[in-house]
């Protein structure tokens, strides 16, 4: 049976996950074939001035993921020399590893650049309570750099009733809220694009676009072409191999539209496994180790299983998840 201590310290006793501390940005070799595992646990020391919003900014990590790799750290004051754990390792989203790949569940985008092997990723906020973000898949079908913003008549109204009236047209700027880029998609009236406020990435804040970092959306700017595909998707839990080892990675689940939600995680986990058919018949699940994972909501890769050739799943868990 595989180790029963809590995800994250599983996960930092490992050295070779480790990195003494972080990366410029997040463009990562793809895994071998048959592989899914990408990047490594890196842990730093926090400087006094240091908050999760500024450490996310200067690592391409998100608000929330930090928050939840670190848990009993204060967010606001983690302290002179605290150590942070950031969660820089991820198992690659299910389906083609093509284009751009968003998986709400996660608040993150990968971009897997044609003929490359390499993905890159970026934190991102989505849609907040009322305004969730589409499941879908589209394409990017237009590239505007300095954008204005005329604000739907929706928002305007729901601005108005809180009374801060928007004007109709905010032109480029400094306090444009699209920030120094936009990617405009198929799905009517969704836009990847930047923000005028570094706060809210990587948690719900938009009204269902996708918000992303200033840098990180004039660096993907830069390679993602109109026809990109635009791949959506919302997968809390993730199931990948890496060196023969088999391990799950889970997030708080979302619905259909982006809000949270409550769900049959026993249903789901198995669901999400039941999507890598190549894996499910040749493995033995540690049910414990399992149910841990998905208590912890934490991100971070876990082994759960080895493969063993011929062996049947064990889908029927003898534990309450």
């Amino acid at each position: 049976m595989l180790s029963r201590v809590p995800a994250v310290a599983r996960s930092l006793t490992l050295a070779s996950l480790c990195a003494a501390g972080p990366v410029a940005a997040l463009e990562l070799p793809l895994p071998a074939p048959g592989d899914d595992i990408v990047g490594q646990v890196q842990v730093i020391k926090a400087k006094y001035e240091d908050t999760f919003a500024d450490i996310g900014v200067a690592n391409d990590l998100g608000y929330l993921e930090m928050v939840v790799a670190n848990p009993g750290v204060d967010p606001w004051l983690p302290g002179e020399g605290a150590e942070i754990v950031l969660p820089t390792r991820f198992i690659l989203p299910p389906g083609p590893r093509e284009g751009i790949v968003i998986n709400l569940a996660e608040y993150r985008m990968y971009y897997f650049p044609k003929g490359q092997n390499v993905v890159h990723t970026f934190p991102l906020g989505i849609g907040r309570e009322g305004w969730g973000s589409p499941i879908a898949h589209t394409t990017i079908t237009g590239k505007t750099p300095n954008p204005g913003w005329s604000p739907p008549a929706s928002i305007r109204a729901e601005h108005a009733a809180d009374g801060d009236p928007l004007p109709t047209y905010v032109p480029p700027g400094p306090n444009n809220p699209l920030g120094p880029f936009k990617f405009t998609l198929g799905t009517p009236g969704y836009l990847i694009h930047g923000s005028n406020k570094k706060f809210g990435i990587g948690m719900r804040v938009s009204h269902g676009c996708f918000r992303m970092l200033n840098h990180n959306v004039l660096e993907l700017a830069k390679m993602a072409p109109v026809g990109t595909s635009v791949r959506i998707v919302n997968e809390p839990y993730k199931f990948g191999v890496s060196n023969g080892k088999v391990y799950l990675e889970a997030h708080a689940p979302l619905d259909d539209h982006g809000e949270p939600s409550v769900v049959d995680k026993h249903t789901a986990v198995i669901n999400a496994l039941l999507k890598r058919d190549e894996m499910a018949g040749q493995m033995h699940l540690d049910w414990e180790v399992v149910r841990e994972v998905v208590a912890a909501e934490d991100g971070m890769p876990i082994e759960i299983a080895e493969p063993q050739p011929g062996a049947v799943a064990s889908t029927g868990a003898p534990v309450e998840l």
